[in-house]
């Protein structure tokens, strides 16, 4: 680059003062759900599940390392192991059952990497409350139970392990 172009991308863009600046990522940004508009949102799931399976969710964002989801549940899931993704689960509103460890009844592999079965046999149970945080890592059979007429309102953080 020659002195006059450096001249005029000084004037253009002058280097700042101070402590160097944090370089952002361009692709970094701030993602904020209020409680409020996530159970807008679940809402809106309820109706779907209602017409389908008991359960519906959304993919509120992807990021590099993993993504966001909103999940809502009327009835029990399937019993489900993910070898390469850990699951955080965070209860909005709610109650259900967790059932962790053990093996899949009925396993079959229903896409690389995923494996789902009809239930959880052996596992321990854990209650699932609003407020509360699971962490299921990668490799470990896992079942979401939902009884009666309860319902169960989770954000779920899928996040790569053993990749």
């Amino acid at each position: 680059m020659d002195k006059l172009s450096k001249k005029i991308l000084k004037e253009i863009k002058p280097e700042p003062s101070g402590p160097p600046a944090i370089r952002q990522n361009a692709a970094a940004r701030l993602d904020h759900w209020a409680s409020a508009v996530l159970l807008e949102r679940a809402a809106y799931l309820r109706k779907l599940a209602a017409q389908g399976d008991g359960s519906a969710g959304e993919t509120l964002a992807e990021y590099p390392g993993h993504c966001a989801m909103l999940s809502f549940r009327s009835r029990s899931g399937m019993a489900e192991v993910h070898e390469n993704f850990a699951d955080l689960f965070y209860v909005l509103e709610g109650r259900a059952t967790m059932v962790t460890g053990g093996t899949l009844a009925g396993a079959r592999t229903t896409n690389p990497g995923e494996i789902r079965g009809d239930s959880v046999e052996g596992g321990a149970r854990q209650e699932m409350r609003p407020g509360d945080v699971l962490h299921i890592p990668a490799g470990l059979p896992h079942q979401v139970l939902v009884s009666g007429e309860n319902t169960i309102t989770s954000m779920v953080f899928k996040i790569p392990e053993n990749l």
